[in-house]
């Protein structure tokens, strides 16, 4: 008797295949990325990296006869015996330490009405405070410049017309410096109101409604919510302001010259009188390699102070 045995596996039955394995992109990066960004890196390097690498190279040389040699660190070196360095560092110091505070304080005063419900028509005013900051610095350095004219300017015609003798705005050392700080506070508060608006109106509301039902006055109010608020504007404005007064050139150049007697010399003119009046630009670049030092010293001292306050 035969015996039928079935098999438990067809003979029939297909093999499975095998995944296709994908070709490793290992030693293929993708330069996609760099290829759209490739136009802002060589525009970094040829108007950033570059004239930071030449100016440099340029404080180590100077000129000799026509011919540009290698100095070392003898610009540097000149720099420190420099006495006119120092008075323009200290010219540039003092209307700092006097310009950069009040024009922060108004500031923030005028932030504070603009933020107000109780001005009437708060656009035209937020405006018409802003619009000094679009005046090109050196046309707004003519115009200050004709206003505090000793004999014709208008400001001496108010001052004289209420009976008190004409102040020598451009011609005394002091006069000219408060013409300085009159000028640049003018220029740059609107801007300045207007950061602080801004940090202002996203502060809760609920803040103010919490410390009022506490019992706290207006000013209390102000000093305990608004000014915390208020913090990251402030430290921005701070380093900002410091900056560009450290930078200062246009409105001493405009108004004063550096004059008289060097009394708003600051550092920014003196870089460019060696540079541009005396072609000695070994030595224009080494001052404006301490300037960078001296205002990235001051700037992380700056972060560290509000950082520990904070």
């Amino acid at each position: 008797m035969n015996t039928l045995v079935q098999s438990s596996t067809p003979a029939t039955a297909e093999k499975p295949v095998a995944p296709r394995r994908r070709r490793s992109s290992v030693g293929y990066p993708r330069i996609t990325p760099y290829l759209f960004l490739m136009p802002m890196i060589l525009l970094f390097v040829g108007f950033k990296l570059y004239p930071y690498i030449s100016a440099f190279w340029l404080s180590l040389t100077k000129n000799v006869g026509g011919e540009v040699e290698f100095a070392g660190l003898e610009n540097y070196t000149r720099l420190i015996a420099d006495p006119l360095f120092y008075k323009a560092l200290a010219n540039t110091g003092i209307i700092l330490l006097v310009q950069v505070p009040i024009m922060l304080v108004l500031a923030i005063v005028l932030a504070v009405a603009f933020n107000s419900v109780l001005l009437k028509i708060r656009s035209f005013w937020r405006t018409a405070y802003f619009v000094p900051i679009v005046m090109g610095l050196v046309a707004y350095g003519i115009l200050f410049r004709a206003l505090f004219n000793t004999n014709e300017g208008f400001v001496n015609y108010l001052i004289s017309f209420i009976g008190l003798s004409p102040i020598p705005w451009l011609g005394d050392p002091l006069w000219a410096k408060v013409s300085i700080v009159i000028a640049m506070t003018w220029h740059y508060t609107g801007q300045n109101a207007i950061i602080y608006l801004a940090q202002m109106q996203s502060i809760g509301g609920e803040l103010y409604e919490a410390a009022h039902v506490d019992g706290a006055s207006a000013w209390q109010r102000f000093w305990h919510v608004t000014l915390p608020g208020l913090r990251p504007a402030i430290v921005l404005t701070v380093i900002l302001s410091t900056i560009g007064t450290l930078q200062l050139f246009d409105e001493p150049y405009v108004l004063t010259n550096g004059g008289p007697d060097n009394a708003t010399l600051t550092v920014g003119m003196y870089l460019y009188q060696n540079g541009f009046k005396f072609f000695d630009f070994g030595y224009a670049s080494a001052i404006g390699y301490a300037l960078t030092i001296i205002i990235g010293v001051i700037s992380l001292i700056q972060l560290r102070l509000f950082k520990e306050k904070s």
